[in-house]
């Protein structure tokens, strides 16, 4: 890392300076190239409090991200096998049902063995925070429409009867995560699905599902959908009303949305066939009224709701000029597999740093086991990102890109207040070693002074 200040003079205490630091590190270079389609027609919150807490999320750039629910004691992809689509995510596997009802019984019966007696949010909470992250954010309700909280609308939640962990104390396990890394200082983010596959009133029974959509026509059976609304509306107030601050409020499931805010262009959405209006416009304002200022996140419906856009496993190839944070999983999935193949701490660290100098947040998602804990594995990660987040801190936090943001294998961030330019430098090679001379372009209006050169290793 190359710092530069405008300032007098650069010492390792601190003092005003006019420093160009160069830090180095072991890291390797494999590139993000996928393309992920984001929303367009971005609107920027008119909100004071809206705006305060966005640029202050802007400022964290590294959250944790949790996919956890009964379907990791199977250690498959989270909920998307009960969707009826043939795709890679949506297999089943023959040994947990013969047929798609017998299947769906089933994973609806892991709610009567799901147990997960090692759950200890303070132990995540400790090693997340020493490795740099200040948000998170956690899957209060996936599509399946399990709820990890305890929710009067639905017995279909981790603090049932039926379910064995709600005799511990702490069942709560939305409460108990948010609490701790709150306590801890952390930005706290409610994901929350907005389809729910479990409900009678997205998934009537009546009508087999066809796909991932509402399988009935809302304005045919209009009734019936209002009551779906009022069941979400009614999930989200409990959110937002009985678990202390909440900073940002995450919804997923795109596919429920106006039926005007489709982009043809994008394949999934030219599935949906019936209007989905889930009338977000009074779920905002009654989630703003229980916590002023809360960052929404409508994803991939453009407007007012979706207060900054998440690319999912990619990071854009360019810097972008609106509220951003790619959300990336530390192994190959969002929920827990055995055996999953984990990124290094190498690769993490790239990532982090191709993310930061375009502007955006990196939302690394880390999958807890049916035992209630992450593999060991990450913990060794997690450790190893602290180490080199100790001496490299001050380039990440509370930064913004500066074109000309990445050249080759140079990544630039710059300082909120403009007078210190930050510059990474990545190789591929095994073992890095600092090349005798870096040419970098220098950021327009910059004229740094002196050259202090030190060498850090990951």
């Amino acid at each position: 890392m190359i710092k530069l200040a405008e300032n007098e003079s650069f010492m390792l205490i601190k003092q005003k300076s006019k420093t160009f630091l160069l830090s180095s590190f072991l890291i390797s270079s494999v590139l993000f190239s996928q393309v992920h389609n984001v929303s367009e027609g971005y609107v920027k919150p008119d909100d004071p409090l809206v705006v305060q807490n966005l640029e202050q999320w802007q400022d964290l750039k590294f959250g944790l991200f949790m996919h956890w629910g009964t379907y990791s004691q199977w250690g498959i992809v989270e909920s998307w096998s009960l969707c009826p689509e043939d795709e890679s995510w949506t297999q089943r596997k023959p040994e947990h049902g013969k047929s798609y009802n017998e299947y769906v019984k089933n994973y609806e019966n892991l709610q009567t063995t799901f147990n997960p007696i090692g759950f200890n949010p303070q132990k995540w909470a400790n090693a997340a925070k020493k490795a740099g992250m200040k948000y998170v954010v956690f899957t209060t309700k996936h599509h399946d429409g399990f709820a990890m909280f305890d929710t009067k609308e639905s017995d279909y939640k981790i603090t049932s009867p039926r379910t064995p962990f709600s005799k511990n104390p702490k069942a709560d396990v939305t409460k108990e995560i948010f609490n701790t890394f709150r306590n801890d200082g952390f930005k706290i983010g409610a994901y929350f699905s907005k389809p729910d596959w479990h409900s009678e009133n997205y998934w009537w029974p009546y009508f087999p599902p066809k796909d991932r959509n509402v399988n009935y026509d809302p304005k045919k059976y209009p009734e019936r959908w209002n009551s779906f609304k009022k069941f979400t509306f009614n999930q989200l107030n409990e959110i937002t009303s009985n678990y202390g601050k909440i900073d940002i409020l995450w919804l997923d499931g795109g596919w429920v949305r106006p039926f005007h805010t489709i982009d043809p262009a994008v394949e999934w959405q030219r599935t949906i066939k019936v209007e989905q209006d889930i009338d977000m416009d009074k779920i905002g304002k009654m989630a703003r009224k229980n916590q002023p200022g809360i960052i929404i996140v409508d994803r991939t419906v453009p407007g007012k709701w979706e207060n900054y856009i998440t690319p999912e496993q990619a990071v854009p190839e360019h810097a972008l000029s609106i509220p951003w944070e790619s959300c990336i999983t530390m192994g190959d999935s969002f929920s827990y597999v055995p055996n999953d193949n984990y990124k290094s701490s190498q690769k993490i660290i790239e990532t982090l740093i191709k993310i930061i100098s375009r502007g955006g947040n990196y939302l690394m998602n880390i999958a807890p086991g049916p035992n209630g804990d992450y593999d060991a594995v990450v913990y060794d990660r997690l450790k190893e990102i602290s180490n080199w987040m100790e001496k490299n801190q001050s380039a990440v936090f509370a930064t913004r890109g500066i074109a000309p943001y990445h050249e080759g294998d140079l990544y630039y961030t710059r300082s909120k207040d403009g007078k210190t330019v930050n510059v990474f430098h990545i190789s591929e090679k095994a073992e890095y070693k600092a090349p005798a001379n870096l040419t970098f372009s220098v950021p327009e209006n910059f004229k740094p002074k002196t050259l202090n050169r030190k060498l850090y290793r990951s």
